[in-house]
């Protein structure tokens, strides 16, 4: 389950939170989490002609780190998932399940 708020001004280039659960690829090389269906929507729509693989780059705070990455559209055209690299885990104590909130700004638009 995700939940989502979004700081007040136009519905891209602000900030959005939300948080969802960290999860794992089957191979166990890759964190994601994935946004909001309503978020994942906002972006593709507003966020200009897509880049390779269909990614929007974007800023990401989660607890005290801040790193600019891409979120990529899931298979299917399903919502966007935001990786979360291993830097970003050890620093901010994080484990696969375990619900995370994210602040997310596109960069795209």
């Amino acid at each position: 389950m995700t939940s989502r708020k979004a700081d007040p001004g136009g519905p891209m280039g602000r900030r959005e939170h939300f948080s969802a659960p960290l999860w794992c690829v089957a191979d166990g090389t890759w964190r994601f989490v994935t946004l909001p269906e309503e978020m994942s929507e906002v972006i593709r729509f507003e966020s200009g002609p897509p880049r390779g693989f269909g990614s929007v780059r974007v800023e990401v705070t989660i607890g005290a780190t801040t790193w600019r990455t891409s979120v990529f559209p899931s298979a299917g055209g399903g919502p966007y998932v935001l990786p979360v690299k291993a830097a970003v885990r050890r620093a901010e104590d994080l484990g696969d399940g375990e619900t995370v909130t994210v602040t997310l700004r596109t960069l795209d638009n």
